[in-house]
């Protein structure tokens, strides 16, 4: 099993490291080889997305991914950011559908923002659609108008294909989770999500067994924090999903617990936590390793065919979690605040 490496920039590659470290102590026959991008691949090879690291990444079986984004590089052109490699990586390989779950350890409901009683038992899956909508459409930019003024545009745009295989990887997820889907969209608004309704609710008629509801997006961002629990898998197009998972995944105690799987057609895919490079903190051992440690179960079960080695490491999370094992983003009285390695070798201790 072929595994791309790519740690990227600011805390990317210590909390890669640990999840590497965990891989490693299940003894599974994996080939490692890594390669740099984001701001790393920018220095290497002046581009954010290097020619020799899409080559690992298209021949890999999986890919680790960490994460990419620093100031530094800010004033850099637009092509070439370090953020331009996450999203070059997704259209190249297909990568069009985006799992992110939300669950709320038991250990960890006194860490959310949201009481108890709201959050304890949560398990969410929110299906995001990864290559199209505003981030890819086209036309954009920004120009001048006819009275001087600077002004900016993008493009929402989604094809009717796009909206349908979306949708089928999203009720194939309900279908072994409770059977409930809702599809979240702007359709009072906007002619995109008109047609996205239109072919979710014509998808349905072969997935007879899910009950479907749709909500616009505004009010499922406010039933996130009020009744979260209603939900199940949640659908939804690119910028929304963007959005709603990272709000979900306050309900959760922190952001640096969340993994997410970018998978194309056949489910080869890119694994990596949904937060960002937080270069405030890069290279001081602040970091959690847990949502990079959980995407590594996640491409275990869904690119690699070990879905036991990956409810080992689900288990041992689980484990650390509630021997008091807690990084500061998570860290509540009467627990043991720890660092980035000692939070990955509680882990894999536990294996």
């Amino acid at each position: 099993m072929k595994i791309a490496v790519l740690p990227g920039d600011g805390i990317g590659p210590e909390i890669v490291a640990q999840a590497l470290h965990v891989l490693q102590r299940l003894e599974l026959p994996f080939e490692i080889e890594r390669a740099p991008v984001g701001g790393a691949g920018y220095e290497a090879a002046g581009d954010p997305l290097p020619a020799a690291t899409l080559a690992l990444a298209k021949a890999a079986d999986a890919i680790l991914f960490g994460a990419v984004g620093d100031p530094r590089y800010d004033a850099l052109a637009r092509s070439k950011r370090p953020e331009q490699a996450i999203l070059g990586l997704r259209k190249a390989l297909a990568l069009f559908a985006n799992l992110r779950p939300a669950q709320v350890h038991a250990e960890l409901t006194q860490a959310s923002a949201l009481r108890p009683e709201i959050v304890g038992g949560l398990d969410i899956l929110i299906v995001r659609e990864l290559t199209g909508d505003i981030y890819f459409g086209e036309p954009k930019g920004i120009r001048r108008t006819d009275t001087g003024e600077r002004e900016g545009f993008d493009t929402m745009r989604y094809r009717e294909s796009e909206v349908r295989r979306i949708a089928r990887v999203a009720f194939e997820a309900a279908r072994k989770r409770k059977r409930k889907l809702c599809s979240v969209d702007k359709a009072n608004v906007l002619e995109t999500s008109q047609l996205w309704r239109e072919v979710v609710a014509a998808e349905a008629k072969a997935y007879p067994d899910i009950a479907l509801q749709h909500m616009y997006v505004d009010n499922c961002a406010m039933q996130l924090v009020r009744e979260p629990k209603q939900f199940d898998v949640i659908v939804t197009g690119n910028l929304f999903g963007d959005i709603l998972s990272d709000e979900a995944s306050m309900l959760t105690g922190s952001i640096g617990m969340l993994p997410s799987a970018s998978l194309d057609a056949s489910g080869r895919g890119l694994y990596e936590p949904i937060h960002g490079s937080a270069p405030d903190i890069a290279g001081r051992g602040l970091a959690n390793p847990l949502a990079t440690i959980l995407s590594a179960a996640m491409m275990l079960r869904h690119s690699l065919g070990h879905p036991e080695a990956a409810e080992r490491i689900e288990r041992a999370v689980g484990r650390a979690l509630r021997d008091g094992y807690r990084t500061a983003d998570i860290y509540t009285a009467g627990t043991r605040k720890v660092g980035t390695q000692e939070m990955g070798e509680a882990v894999a201790a536990r294996l």
